[in-house]
């Protein structure tokens, strides 16, 4: 949705308390709009465990004060909403889920589609808003029949990777503030502003992890189930015991550290059994993969895959992207082969695919692909 001046629609301003959405509600404003600013908590941290000191998380009792008092600042409605439920049945259950079947999942991913772009959208509804709004950083296209996304203009910022999920049908009924400026246009605007939290770091972790260790986290949120993670051997590329584990929630496709394997060269994890167990190690040219296999489609483009030209495919969050091929396959899974091997596939990571600028869609990872 375009930032075009108007008076007659109210957007409903999603406030996490950090200065990008603070701006972003500035944005909104000036641009003629009505706001209603929306904080979702999501989450409480003395369930989390771990560094409980440093108070600076999205849902913190310091940031949803900081979302009221911009709201108060710019004389806009502020209301904090408990939707703590709904994201530990949709995101924080599937990370855990993920982690003990031996994949690596993306929580920000599905807070995204099942809580921004789910309750928040029927949140607006219930307050009679027509539009919402996010500090994310992507852009939304709406000179074409139908709204195309974007990745965000400073390519050092872009989300849009985060925001493949959501439905096709709510971007008509988004708009992204951000999505042409870069970070520091961000703190400028919000020092012009005198806003309080114009000079706040930026948290990297996970929201619902605030020390970053997820491995911790496992144990502290459920402890009988991570006791119980599929302990087994690592084995080499050809089947050679080379030690054990005690489970497979404690590894990733691509990690090097924490192994305590030896070898001329050091070793990485290739590939994780969950039904056996197995760890699979590989020096570094082992875990290069030359395609993979891709599930849990959601095409924002309106095309069908099999169209699909002059892509790229990114595979984590800041991978630079790389060229690739589409080759649809059965049960609407897609083989994705690169142009060149990529390092560390991740089964559960997302897989994003690009023309340009636009996100034609995404899926999940099921399978990284060395050779076949």
């Amino acid at each position: 949705m375009s930032m075009t001046k108007t008076t007659d629609q109210t957007v409903l301003v999603a406030m996490s308390g950090g200065v990008d959405s603070s701006t972003a509600l500035h944005k909104i404003l000036e641009a003629g709009y009505q706001a209603i600013g929306v904080t979702m908590k999501l989450w409480e941290y003395r369930d989390s465990g771990g560094n409980l000191v440093a108070d600076s998380n999205c849902c913190s009792i310091s940031s949803i004060n900081n979302a009221r008092l911009v709201c108060e600042q710019f004389g806009v409605p502020h209301y904090t909403l408990d939707h703590q439920p709904a994201f530990r049945r949709s995101v924080v259950n599937n990370f855990v889920d993920e982690y003990l079947a031996g994949r690596t999942p993306n929580p920000c991913v599905r807070c995204n589609t099942f809580l921004k772009w789910g309750s928040l959208l029927e949140q607006a509804r219930e307050m009679g808003a027509d539009l919402i709004a996010t500090g994310h950083y992507a852009r939304i296209d709406n000179t074409a029949d139908t709204p195309r996304l974007l990745k965000g203009r400073d390519p050092l910022k872009d989300q849009s990777y985060f925001l493949w999920g959501i439905d096709r049908a709510t971007l008509a009924r988004t708009i992204f503030p951000l999505g042409d400026l870069t970070k520091t246009a961000v703190r400028t605007i919000a020092g012009e502003q005198n806003l309080p939290n114009a000079d706040e770091p930026e948290s990297q972790e996970i929201c619902f992890i605030p020390d970053n260790d997820y491995r911790r986290f496992l144990n502290d949120y459920a402890p009988e189930r991570s006791a119980g993670s599929k302990a087994g051997n690592f084995i080499d590329e050809n089947g050679k015991i080379l030690g054990t584990h005690r489970g497979i929630a404690g590894f990733t496709v691509g990690q090097r550290r924490g192994l305590g394997i030896a070898g001329p060269e050091p070793y990485y994890v290739r590939r994780i059994n969950p039904a056996t167990g197995d760890i699979t190690l590989a020096t570094r040219a082992g875990v290069t993969f030359r395609s993979c296999r891709v599930g849990e489609l959601n095409l924002l483009a309106g095309e069908a895959p099999h169209s699909w030209r002059e892509l790229t495919v990114q595979i984590r969050y800041n991978h630079p992207g790389v060229a690739a091929i589409v080759i649809p396959e059965k049960n609407s899974s897609l083989r994705i082969e690169f142009a060149e091997p990529q390092f560390a596939v991740a089964p559960g990571q997302s897989a994003v695919f690009y023309r340009g600028d636009q996100v034609l869609g995404g899926g999940i990872i099921t399978e990284g692909i060395v050779d076949e």
